[in-house]
Parts: structure tokens; sequence; C-alpha cells
């Protein structure tokens, strides 16, 4: 395969003198080398032809028995050596010391067109931070964060992205649930692909060990080639770089938002430092307006990380990160006056979002009031978010309250229980909204241009991924690219898929993997 190669991330950070798999405290290190795991019989089952194109392959090199060996971690690319990086975090709330890449193995930088991508291999087997696991996948796991990769990249959320799925040919032991019932799943290895890996964690790890020489080099050789707009290294640099972290983080957040997405797991080392959505576990796709859903079941008792709380903890985290900063700048003042105009911002830019999802191109003063009583309405009749918004593209200026009302009836799951008292909160909605759409100058047809190029038609419901996953259970993966091909085209009517544009099935409500889900993988 025709890969430039850059090795710049081994050449210029720290390694662990320790050049074994075998897991352990590692101290003074960005990274570890790694072996990767040579599976038994790996076969490809997916790739994504767009990030072939980003990384300068063809689609005859994917069909390769090279590209499935190195992708698989079966053969390591020459002039590489992998690696797995090193991190803390707080999860749940809680400090958890080290952490690190404990099923990631990155297997170099490369280059094309003048960009630079970090490729990844998630499942790969045992690293120096693995602890007491496996450093393995399964299928299952693997085909979600193959599929969702590609379909937030799709809907315009910032994300790492995913090239190919393979699977290992050997069998995975998980407990699912957590309960005591393990069994054998198929392995598999997922490639991701981002600009780079780095995390809060990554921050973290070096200032609670004290070692403030590799919190400067780690910071920045981030600054340097992630940032490369703040052309210094020195206190206000830093303080430039903590904010372009802030600045990136709400915005990735407010598309989260937007799109109805739940990632389950929002734990300082699963954040981006690049505001990209990484580590795709137990997420879920806001069905039913429920700003208290969480899809992860080991948040089930305290929802910290349900759909409603995202900004409050995407501050939370941030707060970690300035904390792990404060040695290289020795003010708190500026990290202070960051971390405080994060709600403010925050705010703006979601009622600005708000706006353009109700197709308003204009600002007035009883906004906010509008979406708070949409939002109250949204949560009282259990509406399915996807269909709800873009159901309401359709509604003309001249209709009534009723009519317009009933353009959105199919998005509600308890039709049935729409009566009286629930009924008249919506026509007072509805008359709100339809004198406010009255002062717009935008045609009908103009304002449902923009509301469908915001409001997405196709989201990767977790009942869909599970299909997906029952079918390649059983050897058939014609599922994983029909719901590949759809979800790279969410904003468009595509009516011959119309079957997707449908609320979540009974079946689903309560079903594993279609309803909660654990971290297992």
């Amino acid at each position: 395969m025709n890969l430039k190669v850059n090795n710049r991330f081994i050449a210029e950070l720290p390694a662990d003198s320790n050049e074994t798999n075998v897991p352990r405290q590692v101290k003074n290190a960005c990274f570890s080398y790694v072996i990767p795991r040579i599976p038994s019989n790996p076969k490809l089952i997916h790739y994504t032809e767009e990030v072939l194109k980003l990384l300068g392959l063809s689609k005859e090199e994917a069909q390769s028995a090279e590209f499935k060996n190195v992708f698989s971690g079966k053969e390591v690319l020459t002039n590489t050596r992998p690696y797995s990086m090193s991190y803390a975090g707080h999860q749940f709330g809680n400090w958890a010391g080290q952490l690190g890449d404990g099923r990631a193995i990155i297997l170099t930088e490369i280059e094309n067109d003048q960009q630079t991508y970090t490729l990844q291999l998630k499942g790969a087997g045992l690293t120096p931070y693995s602890r007491g696991a496996d450093g393995l996948a399964v299928l299952r796991s693997s085909i979600r964060e193959h599929l969702c990769s590609e379909a937030m990249f799709h809907l315009g959320v910032p994300t790492t992205r995913s090239l190919s799925l393979i699977l290992t040919g050997d069998q995975v032991l998980r407990d699912v649930m957590y309960d005591g019932h393990p069994d054998y799943e198929k392995g598999a290895v997922v490639c991701r692909v981002a600009p780079s890996f780095i995390r809060f964690g990554n921050f973290e790890l070096f200032a609670s060990q004290n070692d403030l020489k590799t919190l400067k080099t780690l910071t920045d050789f981030t600054v340097k080639y992630h940032f490369p707009e703040i052309k210094e290294t020195n206190k206000e640099s830093y303080i430039q770089f903590f904010q372009e972290v802030a600045n990136k983080t709400r915005e990735m957040i407010v598309h989260w938002q937007r799109v109805g997405f739940v990632h389950g797991v929002m734990n300082t080392d699963n954040m981006s430092i690049l505001g990209l959505t990484i580590d795709y576990g137990p997420y879920g796709w806001l069905e039913d307006y429920n700003p208290n859903w969480t899809p992860n079941t080991t948040d089930r008792e305290n929802r910290r990380y349900r759909f409603g709380n995202q900004p409050e903890i995407a501050l939370w985290n941030l707060y970690q990160l300035a904390n792990a900063l404060y040695p290289l700048i020795e003010e708190a003042a500026p990290l202070e006056s960051i971390l405080n105009s994060f709600q403010n911002n925050y705010e703006v830019d979601y009622d600005n979002m708000m706006r353009n999802k109700l197709g308003l191109f204009t600002k007035e003063e009883n906004d906010n009031q509008l979406i708070h009583l949409l939002t109250d309405n949204l949560q009282q009749t259990e509406t399915d978010m996807t269909i709800f918004f873009r159901k309401l593209s359709q509604i003309k200026k001249t209709e009534s309250e009723q009519d317009a009302f009933y353009h959105i009836t199919d998005s509600f799951y308890k039709i049935n229980e729409v009566k009286d008292q629930l009924k008249e909160t919506w026509l007072y909605w509805f008359t709100q909204y339809l004198n406010r759409l009255r002062q717009e100058e935008a045609t009908d047809a103009d304002r449902k241009k923009a509301m469908d190029a915001v409001n997405p038609k196709y989201v990767l419901r977790n009942y869909m991924s599970q299909l997906a996953i029952e079918a390649a259970e059983k050897e058939d993966y014609s599922l994983i690219e029909e719901l590949h091909l759809l979800l790279k085209n969410p904003y468009q009517e595509q009516p011959q898929s119309e079957k997707w544009f449908a609320k979540r099935p009974d079946w689903a409500r309560e079903k594993i993997g279609s309803s909660m889900l654990s971290c297992s993988s």
C-alpha cells in the first residue's frame, strides 16, 4: 500500500522504556510501544470508500491481502512502530488514575494532500493500559462504531472516522449486561481515523503525576501540530489553547443536541482535544424526546450522562482540563473567565441552533419561551424527535393550528394519549409558532429547504444497528452496507428507504442493544 508515513508523535514525545504489552503503571511517557495481536483468520467485511480517499488509497488496495492484514493487526506497516497512548481521567465524576488505550493501538500517522491522519486499531489486543481486560473487541460493538462514526460525519457532527471493519476469526468472551452470563462472540477490529486521538486525560495524567516536563512537552506538541494558528508556546498561548478547546467542545455538544445524539460515557478520557466525537460505546439516539434518557446501563441510576446534561458535563470536563493545564499557566483568572463564559456562549449557540431547526431566520424576544414550551410539549407526548422536526418543515404559514398539529401527530409514540389538555397545549404552541412564522419574510419553500438541511430524516437508531448486528452474526453483511449508504445522505428524502423513516418499533423499546446498552465491547 502506498502510504506516506509520518511518525511525529513517537519522534517528538517521550516513550515508555518498557517495550512489552504487559499491563502496568507507566511514568513520564506519552505512549508505550506495543505489538498487535495476530488474528487467526482476518476477513474484511466492510470499508469506507471516502476514508480510503482521505488516506490516498484505492478500492483495489482495499481488496488486497495487505490491507486486510495491516488493518486487522496481522502485519505491521514498513517503517512504523505501533503504540498505545497513556492518559488518565475522571470516570462518572470520580478520579480513576491511569487509564490509557486499553484496547486501542495506533499504527502510525500518515500524510495525504497536506493533511495528517492517525490510524488506530480498536480491538487489536492487550496493551500496557488494558488493566484487567483483554484489549479485544467484538463484532457487535465494532459494527456500531463503524456505522456511527460515518453517520455522524455525514450529519455534520465533528467525529473520528472509520476506515474498515474486519473480523478476526477469533472468539471473544463477553458478559454483555454484566449480569454473570458471559458468552463467546465473534471478534472484530475497526480502524479509526482522526487528525489526533489526544484527549483531556492525556494532560490530566501528567498533572496528576506532577510531571510538568512531560505536560509541557505534550502541550507544546499539541499546539504546534493541531492549533497552528497559535504561534508561541508560553503562558498566553496555553490560555489561547484552552479557549480553542472550549470552543470546539461547545460546538460539538451543540451538534449532539441538534441531532439528538447521546454519547453515554462522557468521561474526561473520552473527550477529544479537537472537539471530535470519539469512543462510540453505549451511545444512543434520542427517539422519544426525553432529556433524562441515557443509553448506558452503568449510568442507569444517576443518569449523569443523560441527554439534557451533556452541556453541563462538557463544562465539568473542561474544569478538569483547566486544572491540568494550570501548572503551565499559574494563573487561575484567565481559565476561570473562559469557563464562566462557556455556559452563556452555549446558550446563545443553542438558541440559534433551535431557531434553525424551527426555520426562524430572525431573532425575536419571545423565541426562548417558544423553544422552552416546545421541548416541554415534546416530553409530555413522548414525541419522536427526528420525525417531529422533519415533519415540521411541511407546515405552511397560512394553515390553521389544527392543520399544523395534524402534520406532526405521526411523531407521537402514544397518539391515543394525546387528548384534551395535551392537545390544547400543542394547539397553543402552534398558534404561537404560526404567528412567529408569519413575521418572517422567507417563503414556505425556502424555510422547508433550510429546515431540512439541519433536521435529518435518517439517523442511526439503535434498533437499526441491532438488526445489522443480528444479520452479521449470521454472515449476512448486506444491512451494514444498506445503512452505510442510507446514512451518507441523512438530509435527503431517499424514497426507496422510507421504511427507515419510522418510529422505533415496539419490540425495540426494552430489547438489549436497542434501548439500553452496556460498556461491554
